[in-house]
Order: C-alpha cells, then structure tokens, then sequence
C-alpha cells in the first residue's frame, strides 16, 4: 500500500493492506481520521481481500478497482472502474496498464499476477507496481535469497511467461515498448515494489537493465505464440485505454 500526498493536502490510497492497531493509527495521523482521503484505489486484479475491512474501516470515500474488484466484492459501492479514471489525478499522480498484458480476467487466478495499473507520484518521484516487477532489497524475504535472489536486482514477475502476457506473436513487442514509453515519459527515481522491497534512487535505470536482461525472455514467447491470434472479445487492448506522453492528462 502506498499513500500518495496531493498538493491539495489530500490524500489517494494505493491499494490496501491488512490494519493493525498500529497502522490505523498513523494513517489516521496522517489523514485527518480518513476525511482527508480523497480515494482508494485498487491497481492488482487479484489482490483484493484487504478491501473490504479497509472500507469498514473508510467507508465515506470513493473506491475505485480493477474490473475483478468489481467483479468479485460487491460490498463495496465502488466509484468506478480504474481503467476509465487513469487520467483523474494527472499531472500529480499518472496511471498506465502495460500493453500486451492481460489484464482484466488474468487466467489462472491463482498464480497469473502479472498485469497492474502502475502508478506514478510525480512529487516523490515514485512509481508503484503491485507485481509486475519484483525488487530484491536487503530486507526482503529470506526465500528470496534462499532461490538465490540477489539484494539489489528487479525482475519481472514469473508469470509473465505463463499467461501475463496475450497470447499473441506481438504481445512481448508491445510491452517492451509500454515499457519503453514508461521510462522515457517518467521521470521517477524510487519504485514502491509488492511483496518484496522498496527500490530509493536509481530504479529508472535499473528498469531498463531489467529489460535488457528480459529481452531473450520477451523472444522466446514471441516465438512460442508466433501466428496465434486470439478473437477479439477475449483481448483488451491496453492501449485504448493508457493515454501516453504530452497528451497523458488531456
């Protein structure tokens, strides 16, 4: 979870973790006792059971999830689909799904994490990414060092080559460019990581080593889906809905 300070003194909730005692109090330190949250927002498909005890704990503000938030916790009166409001925050805070991924039913459930809405605090300098990519700090997990993760290297989640990506010939073409576009238009420098740890200065460059390195990933599932396509209604194209570079906030 992250929580990113609008120049309004507002604040957008960015997704949702399990409130202990402690971390109640200090978001209500920092928000006012919730009336300073102007939204939550959820960006991972499947990591979803953390919000509805957040809306208890919330309930006055607006929520906006991922298609599968809308799907699968109906509880919760949510404000909107997140894919149609990426651009409600810009230039302060800027939203983008990777091309080629898939995103809004991501099949299996219980283990293709792939896709997410990225988001870029432009104050901080920082961008969030619930799973897409992995970072390997200090901190993190021992097994993550125990499968011989080294402190310091970003990856990007295994799952991309089981089903995060369309299962298309162009898919892996379309998200490095995404990716590509994401560095050159996002002047970031810390990168807020699920699960694993916090990256403070150089991520930018270290997303670009980091897709260097994929790069022989990236041409070996080109070629496993070289000439699939797949119909229309089960692909949603990323693009139609991620408005890019000197138009992103209108």
């Amino acid at each position: 979870m992250s929580l990113i300070r609008l120049n309004s003194g507002k604040f957008l909730v960015i997704d949702t973790v399990p409130l202990d005692t402690d971390l109640k109090k200090e978001i209500d330190t920092l928000t006012n006792n919730g009336a300073d949250i102007e939204a939550v927002i959820a960006t991972h498909p499947f990591h979803t059971v953390y919000f509805p005890p957040f809306y208890e704990a919330y309930p006055n503000v607006p929520y906006y999830g991922t298609p599968s938030h809308l799907r699968n916790q109906k509880l919760i009166p949510w404000a909107g689909d997140i894919m149609d409001h990426l651009g409600m925050w810009c230039p302060e805070v800027q939203m983008r799904i990777p091309d080629g991924s898939v995103f809004v039913a991501p099949l299996p459930e219980s283990s293709n994490r792939f896709s997410s809405v990225w988001v870029f605090g432009q104050q901080s300098r920082t961008i969030h990414v619930d799973d897409t990519i992995m970072y390997v700090g200090d901190d993190s997990p021992i097994l993550f060092k125990l499968l011989g993760k080294r402190s310091g290297t970003m990856e990007f989640h295994p799952s991309m080559s089981r089903g995060g990506l369309q299962p298309t010939e162009d898919s892996p073409v379309l998200f490095k460019a995404w990716v590509e576009g994401v560095i050159r238009d996002w002047d970031f420098d810390n990168a807020c990581c699920a699960h694993v740890a916090v990256r403070q200065g150089g991520a930018r460059e270290l997303l670009q080593e980091t897709l260097n390195k994929a790069q022989p990933l990236l041409d070996k599932i080109a070629k496993r889906n070289q000439g699939k396509t797949v119909d229309d209604d089960d692909v949603h194209d990323m693009s139609q809905y991620n408005i890019k570079g000197t138009t992103e906030c209108g």
